[in-house]
């Protein structure tokens, strides 16, 4: 069975369910297209306005499956890079994504299935789930931006003994450090998941945008140019119709409705 995305709605959340739970939900080429093919629906819906990920029974992902990758090792390496490329290209269109995107994660979370977890916007985890950057166990690098995150969220010595030592790490430390958000119990962190985009959901989507895409540039950038970003978000903000939509409920002392 190959690996597959299943799309379906809660709300105004789409719901994307990795599938392959005979392989712990390892991840394919497949699925990478599927994954990019989603987002860029759920960009141009007005009835999205978040994404969850998560995977199928009582696994998040367990990252690359292991067979394809002996068998590619069979092939010219142009086979491989190309699959890489298509996991990437699936990153950064969720880092891109104007809409916030969370991942729901229960059980086994390793490999590029913790590299697409951290590409997320906020992670919300089961108290039973286990990260693993399992690369160095098999003697291979990351992959799915592993080292780009793990680097800056966390002191430089932590993410390098996960990255070189390969060793598991609870959703209770991740939380302790600050690299996801909340902790579950077991089989909760998909409701938790979707009440949590409820809540993002009631606000203004053109802020949340806003906010996603300055995030995105604030590490990258001097803070003269951010203060200019930020600018030119906040009166382009001002001027569209959700402002004066929330600006009134507030003083109305009733809940907005954005559109």
């Amino acid at each position: 069975m190959t690996a597959s995305l299943k799309s379906h709605s809660h709300g105004q959340t789409m719901v994307l369910t990795i599938s392959n739970p005979e392989h712990r939900n390892a991840l394919g080429p497949d699925l990478y297209a599927a994954g990019v093919e989603a987002l860029n629906v759920a960009e141009n819906s007005p009835e999205v306005r978040s994404v969850v990920i998560t995977g199928e029974g009582n696994h998040f992902c367990a990252g690359g499956n292991l067979q394809r990758l002996l068998a590619n090792r069979q092939q010219p390496p142009e086979v491989q890079t190309q699959s890489i490329e298509g996991l990437h290209n699936w990153i950064e269109t969720i880092r891109a994504f104007p809409k916030p995107v969370l991942a729901a994660v229960e059980g086994s979370c390793a490999g590029a299935g913790f590299s697409l977890a951290l590409a997320c916007d906020m992670v919300i985890a089961a108290h039973n789930s286990v990260f693993v950057m399992a690369y160095s166990n098999v003697g291979l690098s990351p992959d799915g931006g592993a080292t780009w995150s793990l680097m800056r969220a966390m002191p430089r010595a932590t993410a390098l003994q996960l990255l070189m030592g390969g060793e598991r790490i609870t959703a209770e430390r991740l939380q302790q450090l600050g690299v996801i958000n909340a902790v579950s119990g077991t089989g909760e962190a998909l409701g938790d998941s979707l009440a949590l985009c409820e809540r993002l959901n009631a606000r203004a989507p053109n802020a949340l945008a806003s906010i996603k895409e300055l995030a995105n540039d604030a590490s990258t950038v001097s803070l003269h140019t951010q203060l200019g970003l930020e600018r030119d978000h906040f009166v382009r903000n001002l001027h569209h119709a959700n402002a004066g939509e929330g600006i009134a409920a507030f003083m109305e002392k009733r809940p907005a409705n954005y559109r």
